[in-house]
């Protein structure tokens, strides 16, 4: 544990946030398509950038009142990110990795983000970049129990039925951990809003 300090913050805090990257580009790992439906007349993509009404059609959103203004908040015209995908979860299973917090539930989410222009959606680089990034900023927030990892994959954008663009997107998870679901569920709403600052943060320094 290192002390650092917070910026954006103004003050100095322990940094003990868990928050890594990784890339899985592999042949068998995920992989997204924008847009993209699922079978059946199930779930499919909304693009909450131009249409932020259709918030109201993910349920995810509905059950999770956080992740909801977490939503609008990335798909708002401020940052250059939209939304794919997104789930939350409460569990009392643990890995070995959630020891640490000495918890025992888990309110975990993803939620796939990719970039709202085409030239960062196509670089590598520029996914990483900004990977790396938000895992360096929450290391040097609040101390709270949480987790965080940011994971590069492969998404293919398709402009028509017969054109599309392979390129990168970027899931990120997150969970909060506590000693009954209320707790880890309000642990993790604190830590989904320190993402969000560290959202805003990290596209503002991007050239």
């Amino acid at each position: 544990m290192v002390t650092t300090s917070c910026p954006q913050l103004g003050v100095i805090y322990d940094a003990a946030v868990e928050a890594d990257y990784a890339v899985e580009l592999g042949a068998d790992d995920p992989t997204l398509e924008i847009p993209w439906t699922a079978p059946d007349g199930g779930p499919r993509y909304h693009d909450l950038k131009r249409k932020p009404e259709l918030l109201a059609h993910i349920e995810e959103a509905r059950r999770a009142p956080a992740l909801a203004e977490f939503l609008a908040a990335i798909n708002s015209a401020s940052i250059p990110l939209h939304t794919a995908k997104c789930d939350v979860w409460t569990t009392s299973e643990m890995h070995p990795e959630d020891e640490i917090f000495a918890a025992k539930w888990k309110f975990g989410s993803y939620v796939d983000l990719f970039f709202a222009e085409m030239t960062p959606r196509l670089s590598f680089d520029r996914n990483e970049a900004l990977a790396k990034r938000l895992a360096a900023l929450l290391k040097r927030v609040p101390e709270i129990p949480a987790s965080a990892e940011f994971v590069v994959r492969r998404c293919f954008f398709h402009s028509s039925a017969d054109q599309s663009d392979s390129g990168f997107y970027i899931t990120f998870y997150l969970a909060g951990f506590g000693a009954d679901e209320e707790h880890a569920q309000r642990q993790w709403g604190i830590a989904l809003k320190l993402v969000e600052n560290a959202i805003r943060q990290a596209c503002t320094e991007m050239p």
